[in-house]
C-alpha cells in the first residue's frame, strides 16, 4: 500500500487547528454585511500596525498589487531606475517595467540567496529612484548595510516581504520585523503564505502619513471622496472575508513560525544523520536573523532527477525560481544575457524547495530524506 501523497504544504490541516475562530470570524462580517474596506479590514490593519510596529498599514488586493502602489506612489518616470534582485517572483520586476521605470538587476548570495547589499551599493546611479529588498523565503536582507546610505541619496528603501511576515533582523540590539525598517513595505497574503487568506490579499507598510494616505487614495481609483478622482489609481480593495480570516491567523502566526523553524531544524539533522551533506545545502539563516521558512530551499546535485525521483516516491517538490528574471522573454529589452548573474543562474539551476509547514510531522520529514538518501545511494 503506497503511502498518501506528501504536499509541500497542507491547508487542510492548519484549517482544523482554527476551524471554530475561522468560522466565527466569517459570521461577524456576514452579518455586518460589510464586504469592502469594512470595519475587518480597519481592525486588521490597525493589528499589522501594531504587531510589525509600523506608523501606516494600507490593506490592497494582492501582494502584486501592494509593489505596484507603492511604486505609484512614488511617481516613478520613465528613465527612473530601481534596483533589485532577478532571483525572485516576476511581480516584483513587473511593478517597476509597468511604470516605465527600468530595473537594475544586483547578483545574489549563493547561501542566503538574497540580493548582495554591496552590489547594491555600486549600482547606485543619479537615476537610482528606489531599491526593492526582497526578504526571499521568509529571511531578511542585511538592510542595516544599505540603508543609511541609501537614505542620503534620497533613495526610497522598499522592503518586498511577501514571503516574510513575521521575520525579523536585529538591529542595534532590537529586533526589526520586515516590513517595518524601510520607507515602504509589501506584503502577500496569497493562501499559501506564512499569514495567508483564503483567496488574494495584500498589505502596505508605511512611514510617512502623507504617503499612507496616497496609498489609501490610489487603491480606490485615485478617489479622496466618492465619485472625485485626484488622479489614476487602481481598484485594489483588501475584503472584509480576507480581513477576518488574516486577523485569526495573526494570533496565532508566531506560534507556526516557530513549528516552522524546528521543521527546519529537524531536516538539518536528518541530512547529517542520512550522510546527505556532501549533496545537500541546507539552507543558510544569517546571523542577526530570524527566519520563518516561508520555503525550505535547499541547493542539491542532480535536481531535476531528484525532484522526478520524489514525485514517484508521492512526496512534492518545487522550483523557486526556473528562470531568473533577466533571462525572461518579456524582460530582453533590458539587453542582458547568460552570464550576468551567475549566482541566479546557478541557484535556478539546482534549487529545490521541499515540504515545509508547521503541522508536518516528524515521521513525514524522515520519509522526505530516507527517500533523498536512497536516491543518492545512501540508504
Amino acid at each position: 500500500m503506497k503511502p498518501d501523497y506528501l504536499p509541500t504544504l497542507d491547508l487542510k490541516r492548519n484549517y482544523h487547528r482554527i476551524r471554530q475562530e475561522i468560522q466565527g470570524a466569517l459570521n461577524e462580517v456576514l452579518d455586518e454585511q460589510s464586504f469592502i474596506l469594512g470595519p475587518a479590514v480597519s481592525a486588521f490593519e490597525a493589528d499589522v500596525a501594531t504587531y510589525l510596529p509600523v506608523s501606516h498599514a494600507v490593506g490592497c488586493a494582492s501582494g502584486s498589487d501592494a509593489l505596484l502602489l507603492a511604486l505609484m506612489a512614488l511617481d516613478l518616470k520613465p528613465g527612473d531606475e530601481v534596483i533589485t534582485s532577478p532571483f525572485t517572483f516576476f511581480a516584483t520586476v513587473s511593478a517597476i517595467t509597468r511604470l516605465g521605470a527600468k530595473p537594475v538587476f544586483v547578483d545574489v548570495d549563493p547561501e542566503t540567496y538574497n540580493m548582495k547589499t554591496d552590489a547594491v551599493l555600486a549600482s547606485v546611479t543619479d537615476r537610482t529612484r528606489a531599491v526593492i529588498a526582497v526578504h526571499l523565503f521568509g529571511q531578511m536582507v542585511p538592510l542595516e548595510e544599505i540603508d543609511e546610505e541609501l537614505k542620503g541619496r534620497g533613495i526610497v528603501l522598499v522592503e518586498d516581504a511577501a514571503q516574510a511576515f513575521g521575520s525579523w533582523r536585529m538591529k542595534k540590539n532590537e529586533p526589526v520585523r520586515a516590513g517595518a525598517w524601510g520607507d515602504l513595505g509589501c506584503f502577500s497574503f496569497f493562501p499559501t503564505k506564512n499569514l495567508g487568506g483564503y483567496g488574494d490579499g495584500g498589505m502596505i507598510t508605511a512611514r510617512d502619513e502623507a504617503l499612507a494616505r496616497r496609498l489609501r487614495s490610489l487603491r480606490v481609483h485615485g478617489s479622496g471622496r466618492t465619485y472625485f478622482h485626484e488622479e489614476v489609481g487602481l481598484n485594489s480593495r483588501l475584503d472584509s472575508l480576507q480581513a477576518a480570516v488574516l486577523r485569526v491567523k495573526l494570533r496565532h502566526l508566531d506560534e507556526w513560525n516557530e513549528e516552522r523553524r524546528l521543521v527546519a531544524d529537524r531536516y538539518g539533522l536528518l541530512f547529517a544523520e542520512a550522510g546527505l551533506n556532501d549533496v545537500v545545502q541546507a539552507p543558510t539563516v544569517l546571523e542577526g536573523n530570524s527566519h520563518i521558512f516561508h520555503q525550505y530551499v535547499i541547493r542539491c546535485s542532480r535536481r531535476d532527477a531528484l525532484q522526478a525521483f520524489l514525485e514517484e516516491q508521492g512526496i512534492a517538490s518545487r522550483v523557486y525560481y526556473p528562470l531568473p528574471l533577466h533571462e525572461q522573454r518579456c524582460f530582453a529589452f533590458l539587453g542582458h544575457g547568460k552570464g550576468d548573474f551567475p549566482t541566479a543562474e546557478a541557484l535556478a539551476e539546482d534549487v529545490l524547495a521541499l515540504p515545509v509547514f508547521p503541522e508536518l510531522t516528524a515521521s513525514e520529514q524522515e520519509r522526505v530524506v530516507d527517500a533523498m538518501a536512497h536516491f543518492y545511494g545512501q540508504s
